[in-house]
């Protein structure tokens, strides 16, 4: 057998083709097949980011395998290694995607608020924002990563540092940024009753009226209305 021949064998099924177009696995002869197929290498590129996305909020870093993110994404998984270079790489676009979108496209006044909102969702739906369940997750599962996620923490805390003028604002927006991740830590990946199932609004109303001690320019949320 030849090398291309067993390159092809590797790739059956999985539309991946070496010197060909690469393509995603998808049904074939459905609408929905033929458009995933003409998004070619961006929109493949896409699904693995999204697919990794996906897992590594719910697993953490070392329990998201390439096989399973590559799975989930329905391609091969030669091609998160073409696209990727390595999983660790992928783990950082995929932390540096999440973090840095919600960071660049949100006032730093809502900030505290929408990064808690994305962690504790809505009961019976999915979290938003899945950047900082992916830091959750992930802490301590290795040098390189937990590099990465202390990185995306000090982003972070350097937006919520403008929110105060006290002279110990970096201390301050360091607090507040723990007492989130360790909000979303009992919620998410403990399941501590009865933050686990509180109402996101309630729990935005009390945390950020708490937290006008610290951070001076924090909105405070309104209350939700009581029946």
């Amino acid at each position: 057998m030849t090398g291309n021949e067993a390159w092809a064998g590797a790739g059956a099924g999985t539309g991946y083709v070496p010197g060909g177009p690469e393509v995603p696995q998808v049904p074939g002869g459905t609408e929905a097949g033929m458009a995933t197929r003409r998004r070619g290498a961006q929109g493949t590129r896409l699904l693995l980011l999204e697919a990794a996305e996906a897992l590594f909020a719910e697993r953490g870093y070392e329990r998201a395998t390439v096989r399973d993110i590559a799975e989930r994404a329905g391609v091969n998984q030669a091609l998160l290694f073409r696209y990727f270079g390595s999983k660790k790489a992928l783990f950082g676009e995929v932390v540096a995607r999440g973090g840095q979108e919600q960071l660049h496209s949100t006032p730093p006044a809502e900030l505290f608020e929408v990064a808690l909102r994305g962690m504790l969702g809505r009961r019976g739906e999915e979290a938003g924002d899945r950047a900082l369940e992916t830091f959750l997750r992930s802490i301590g599962d290795s040098d390189e990563i937990a590099t990465a996620v202390r990185e995306m923490g000090d982003d972070y805390a350097r937006v919520l540092a403008t929110l105060s003028t006290a002279d110990d604002r970096g201390l301050r927006a360091d607090l507040a940024l723990s007492w989130m991740l360790g909000i979303g830590l009992m919620r998410v990946v403990v399941g501590k009753q009865p933050l686990a199932d509180a109402d996101p609004d309630e729990v935005c109303a009390l945390v950020t009226g708490a937290l006008g001690t610290l951070l001076e320019d924090l909105p405070r949320s309104a209350p939700p209305p009581t029946a």
